[in-house]
């Protein structure tokens, strides 16, 4: 009897794990591996951003690093600090600046973050969908609502991710590994323009 229960706790288990790893792979199946080309590409200066959001005091420093913004993405229940710090020490604590101007600047701002399982970190962006919200807080500019546009993966050689070449527009892209580091994950999102 117990010989019974012990195998079918074993096969529980073994179910569980696969289950998860299954889902993993579906998820990140369902991106595309090429940035899309069709996307519509409004300019927009970024003086003309006139959002009606109360400002935010964020702090100077989180664990001894420097603090550069805040990122808020609700439908994957992920607020964090975003560090201006690129150190492995760094990205082992929070999503850090990876490149591009300062937070809610005109320009590609781009944050980097493991995906490994932590409550602040990229393991669910792979969630994400078109037009799903994202809000970037900063101490100058406030909190500036962004929408999700683009969703592929790329090489971890690719520096197209990275361009500033934004047509006048504000934009946040966020990057994190996919198949076992062999690519990465890129999620662009363009700031909403209230006129």
């Amino acid at each position: 009897m117990i010989k019974n229960i012990i195998k079918l706790i074993i096969i529980l288990i073994i179910s569980i794990i696969l289950g998860n790893i299954l889902y993993g792979v579906y998820r990140e199946a369902k991106i595309s591996n090429v940035p899309n080309n069709n996307v519509q590409n409004n300019v927009y200066e970024a003086k003309s951003i006139k959002q009606s959001i109360k400002k935010e005091i964020l702090p100077q420093s989180y664990k001894n690093y420097k603090v550069s913004s805040q990122l808020y993405i609700p439908k994957i229940n992920l607020q964090t600090y975003v560090l201006d710090d690129k150190s492995e020490d760094a990205m082992w604590i929070c999503p850090t600046k990876y490149y591009g101007p300062e937070p809610n600047k005109q320009g590609n701002y781009c944050i980097a973050a493991h995906n490994y399982d932590k409550e602040n970190m990229f393991n669910h962006i792979i969630e994400l969908e078109l037009k799903d919200k994202i809000y970037l807080s900063d101490n100058e500019n406030g909190k500036i609502e962004y929408e999700v546009y683009d969703i592929y993966k790329a090489s971890p050689t690719d520096t197209k991710p990275l361009l500033q070449e934004t047509n006048g527009n504000i934009e946040i892209t966020l990057i994190t590994c996919s198949d076992y580091s062999t690519k990465r994950i890129i999620v662009k999102a363009r700031a909403i323009i209230i006129e």
